[in-house]
């Protein structure tokens, strides 16, 4: 059963259990997941991550969080005091486990992020406050940065669209009864490289899925506190699909999302069974 903050759009349309947001610590016998959403449209976010957490069937409080003093283009500011606790009103209690997104500033320096001093901090704190962290798409990027000194590259186009991911260790906690080779969305337009991740961190971290055609999947470190996944499970299935034609209306350079539409134009919702199978271990490794 998941638990959303009963203002939040997705409790509705999801028909989830609800709790009053500043009331978050009466839910009990349940796992708590604070959640930092960094992404532009966050109500769409807020639905994929919960959509994909109820699929699991794992009790789950999902709880949103922000960063103090933070203002957002995308979001009406109202909707974020609604929906969101600032991160020092949860900073003192007990938490299971952490979700960060990805974020739009993928193609500007870590450091010229305005908020990236506080992110640093609330990384920190997850290292010693709870039991695992999950990075998303630039989330991983800047996780992986942070934690270990691997850098970001540019890509000479932006990687969009369905990859296959490659399972390296079938026998881990988090691969186990995904499929060998499983499809994972992809939106970006940066990359970090497997020959950095053995350079700098191979005492570290494990790559626990590649692709030929996108590079790294999925990292995680070898205390298992920390878990880098660099493309979207969480994706809906038409997020590719919107991505694309707004980048075709402001005239940016796109092509159509690679091994995403079938022959006839329509969309092909393949890693639906990946995303839910891939969360549910995540879920259960933070019970073990």
């Amino acid at each position: 059963m998941l638990y959303l903050p009963s203002t939040m759009p997705a409790a509705t349309s999801l028909q989830t259990k609800t709790y009053q947001l500043k009331h978050w610590k009466s839910v009990n016998q349940v796992m708590r997941v604070l959640f930092l959403n960094l992404m532009p449209l966050k109500p769409q976010t807020e639905a994929d991550i919960a959509r994909t957490l109820q699929q699991t069937e794992v009790d789950v409080q999902l709880i949103p969080i922000k960063i103090k003093g933070q203002t957002y283009k995308t979001t009406h500011a109202e909707h974020m005091e609604a929906c969101y606790l600032d991160f020092d009103e949860v900073e003192n209690d007990l938490a299971d486990a952490l979700i960060i997104t990805g974020a739009p500033v993928e193609q500007i320096a870590f450091e010229e992020v305005r908020y990236w001093p506080a992110l640093c901090h609330i990384m920190d704190w997850a290292q010693q406050n709870v039991k695992h962290t999950l990075y998303i798409c630039w989330g991983a990027q800047a996780g992986l940065y942070h934690h270990y000194g691997i850098p970001k590259y540019q890509l000479p186009e932006k990687c969009f669209g369905i990859f296959q991911e490659e399972v390296a260790v079938p026998n881990h906690p988090l691969t186990n009864n995904l499929e060998p080779r499983f499809p994972i969305p992809n939106s970006r337009h940066t990359e970090v490289r497997k020959s950095d991740i053995l350079q700098a961190a191979s005492e570290c971290l494990t790559i626990l899925a590649e692709s030929k055609e996108c590079g790294i999947g999925i990292v995680i470190s070898n205390d298992c506190k920390q878990t880098f996944i660099v493309g979207h499970l969480e994706y809906e299935a038409e997020t590719l699909h919107r991505e694309y034609h707004r980048d075709l209306n402001k005239n940016l350079p796109i092509h159509a999302p690679e091994h995403y539409y079938d022959a006839n134009g329509d969309i092909l919702y393949s890693w639906k069974d990946a995303a839910t199978c891939f969360y549910r271990n995540w879920l259960l490794l933070n019970q073990q």
